[in-house]
């Protein structure tokens, strides 16, 4: 019988010790034999559940029984879980996470640690929950190139602008909703201002291109100035807003990444992904697009994304999978300032001073002394600039890159 550990039992780890519980049958028949979880690492009482009697409060007890092989971490944050992931390494364990800050902002130092010990540091659900993209990247598009990564990484923010667009409720409305469901925490500001989908670019990203792309220096904006006014502009305009994290290779191997609210044409498949649904579209040089679609958060997609990657290092445990990039020092990201997008501008002033500073593809009759402009491509900085400008004649309610 195989044995490994869970640390942390909240949403995500009680989701993995019910996943191990109810798909007994089916783990064992894929790994060869029974699994059984073991321990369960949590500082709050749970000896009211059945499996009770398995649960821990002190780290060193996983570290130190040779039984247990692989470990789910699935505490969050970079504090406890950092130290612990690393110390179960360093004895030799596998460890399987959730944990996209952890990840984003360390995983190059304990992919290293798991290589140097002959373990696995795997974590198909920091990106997507249950949705399978990492693998995929790894394994079934490993012959390619990657050119861009585009993708809807947040489910909170998703819902929220569905509801915007559909329902005609405001940001303030929505997020209230969004909460009472359950889908946005009490404190929502890694989702709504886009840290969270940061993290989870940055992942794809240091996949894609093989050095570390840090969150600190990647440029993030959220939905929290998107007003019903600009949904209405964007729906005139053929369009919807979504948040993407967005990744775009350069021909000298440098890459734009950021996070940012976009309008993007009704007829592109992220426009049609709506909720808390996620979708990440994938442009290889020999595949051409991809586009991986499901839920992208919950107890048991989640679960499940990290069960899988625990069954992976049980059957990998003597040749250990190759996942591997850099520690940011080919300093592969490219500032935003060439990067050349198409523009909505949602401005209150004179026309004269939009046309003279602003390359107009389209603009709308104003509405108390307000325009909407859709520009020509222009670089991020030649839109600051002009932007700056604009605000010194009159005011820019609002700046969007239409995708």
């Amino acid at each position: 019988m195989i044995k490994v550990a869970i640390m942390g039992h909240g949403t995500v780890g009680s989701g993995v010790y019910e996943v191990f519980d109810m798909n007994a049958d089916k783990i064992a028949k894929t790994v060869g034999e029974p699994v059984e979880v073991k321990y369960v690492l949590d500082l709050r009482d749970f000896s009211s559940l059945p499996y009770g009697n398995k649960f821990v409060t002190d780290f060193s007890v996983i570290e130190n029984d040779p039984e247990v092989t692989v470990v789910a971490e699935v505490m969050g944050g970079v504090g406890a879980a950092y130290q612990f992931t690393k110390r179960c390494l360093e004895a030799g364990k596998s460890v399987c996470t959730s944990n996209k800050e952890l990840v984003a902002t360390k995983g190059e130092e304990l992919l290293k640690i798991a290589e140097e010990h002959g373990v696995n540091y795997m974590f198909e659900a920091s990106v997507g929950g249950g949705i399978p993209v990492i693998r995929p990247m790894l394994q079934c598009l490993a012959a390619n190139e990657f050119n861009e990564i585009c993708g809807i990484l947040n489910g909170t923010t998703n819902y929220i602008l569905t509801q915007m667009i559909h329902n005609g409720v405001t940001f303030a409305d929505a997020l209230k909703q969004a909460q009472l469901n359950g889908y946005a925490e009490k404190d929502p500001t890694a989702d709504i201002e886009g840290h969270d989908a940061c993290r989870k670019i940055c992942i794809l990203s240091d996949l894609a291109y093989g050095d570390k792309f840090d969150p600190d220096q990647v440029s993030c904006e959220g939905i929290t100035k998107i007003t019903l006014e600009d949904v209405a502009n964007a729906d005139k305009l053929g369009c919807v807003i979504k948040l993407l994290g967005r990744s775009v290779r350069c021909e000298n191997g440098t890459a734009y990444a950021y996070v940012a609210p976009h309008l993007i044409h009704k007829e592109s498949p992220l426009a049609a992904v709506e909720d808390v649904f996620n979708a990440i579209m994938i442009d290889g040089n020999a595949t051409g697009e991809v586009m991986f679609y499901g839920k992208g958060a919950g107890k048991l997609a989640t679960a499940s994304a990290v069960v899988a990657d625990m069954l992976d290092s049980i059957e990998h445990k003597d040749k250990r999978r190759r996942i591997f990039w850099g520690d940011g020092s080919k300093h592969l990201l490219r500032p935003l300032d060439t990067l050349q997008s198409a523009w909505y501008v949602r401005f209150k002033g004179a026309q004269k001073d939009v046309e003279e500073l602003l390359p107009v593809e389209s603009l709308t009759e104003p509405a108390e002394g307000v325009f909407v402009v859709q520009t020509r491509k222009l670089s991020t900085a030649e839109m600051d600039t002009a932007a700056e400008k604009l605000n010194a004649r009159g005011e820019v309610r609002a700046a969007m890159r239409i995708l």
